[in-house]
């Protein structure tokens, strides 16, 4: 990793927020001071001052084991609305637009069902327009679960696409399907184009939703050093991506390795939990701002994930980073006057 990409330590001038009082904060949204987030209990809760109130909770309880998050649901993206609601991804579940107030939720699209032929099966991240007309959301995979992520990993399946939802027609279509592990979505100024995370080929795509290139889709950014998940603005017109693991530099690599060994897959996942492989996974927290034509103009990085581990998500607010994570205990904040 060199120039932009220089590994460095700032990250770990974060400061962990709410810690052993929340369970992977995914994803953060603001409205005001109040941060919103969902966590991998199933719930949709708001950050106010030191407190932690819950909002919403879309599944059913019980909540806590793999078995269980099917029904208990795992909240993942998570958007504020043009009206001050929030709209929530879902990975078992769906969509839903909850009220920040009362917690009052609407499921816009149901989790599980068949769309062109393949299963809603990994429901990620969302993007919604400035009018709210408009949301597009991201569905890792249509074979595997979100508790099965490790094997879509390895596999490296095609089976992921974008969607389009119609919150005025209700009307649900398919914009770009074949993709490997989409993951977090974005929406360009002009709303015309989404950023697309490719987590397992280390890519971000931009995929054209309207306008004269509708159905198309070119490479906003490939080859980078880690695994990209979440995909957020940043205050000078570019925009954070999260990774929560690196690359092995140079050429080997375990899961181009395993691609054309599925009978070692196999194996490994009869030895293995998902829980213990995650452990052989060498931690290393990298956040970037990229810029138009992919270019990195900083980044910050937490080697062996010491302060902030398992990053999944960059939410800018107020001159502080706040990092979202798919697993830790906490809320990490990073001051960007001190970096």
């Amino acid at each position: 990793m060199t120039g932009c990409w220089e590994p460095n330590l700032k990250l770990r001038e974060a400061q962990r927020l709410f810690e052993d009082q929340i369970i992977g904060p995914e994803s953060i949204a603001n409205i005001g001071e109040v941060l919103f987030s969902g966590t991998a209990d199933g719930k949709i809760v708001k950050l106010i001052g030191r407190r932690i109130h819950t909002v919403a909770r879309l599944g059913k309880l019980p909540c806590g084991s793999r078995e269980e998050e099917t029904n208990c649901g795992r909240p993942l993206g998570i958007r504020v609305g043009p009206n001050g609601t929030l709209f929530v991804a879902d990975a078992y579940l769906g969509v839903f637009e909850v009220n920040p107030t009362t917690g009052e939720s609407t499921q816009l699209v149901s989790g599980g069902q068949v769309v062109a032929g393949r299963k809603l099966s990994f429901i990620n991240d969302l993007a919604v327009t400035q009018d709210g007309k408009k949301l597009y959301f991201t569905d890792s995979s249509s074979r595997w679960q979100r508790r099965d992520y490790m094997h879509l990993i390895m596999e490296a399946t095609a089976d992921g696409r974008v969607l389009e939802f119609d919150t005025e027609s209700g009307e649900l279509t398919v914009v770009m399907e074949n993709l490997r592990f989409p993951n977090g979505i974005q929406l360009l100024p002009d709303e015309e184009s989404v950023l697309v995370a490719e987590t397992t080929m280390a890519r971000i795509r931009r995929v054209h939703v309207a306008g004269l290139n509708k159905g198309g889709m070119d490479t906003f950014i490939d080859n980078l050093p880690g695994f990209p998940d979440n995909i957020r603005p940043s205050s000078t017109g570019g925009y954070w991506v999260a990774m929560s693991a690196v690359r092995p530099n140079p050429g080997f690599s375990m899961l181009d390795f395993l691609s054309h060994r599925p009978w070692i897959k196999k194996l490994i996942f009869k030895l293995f939990s998902q829980e213990v492989l995650m452990k052989f996974v060498p931690r290393y927290s990298l956040v970037a701002e990229l810029h138009d034509g992919g270019i990195c103009t900083r980044s910050f990085h937490d080697p062996n994930g010491l302060v902030a581990a398992y990053v999944s998500e960059v939410h800018e607010y107020d001159g502080s980073l706040y990092l979202g994570s798919f697993r830790s205990p906490y809320v990490a904040k990073l001051d960007l006057r001190r970096v």
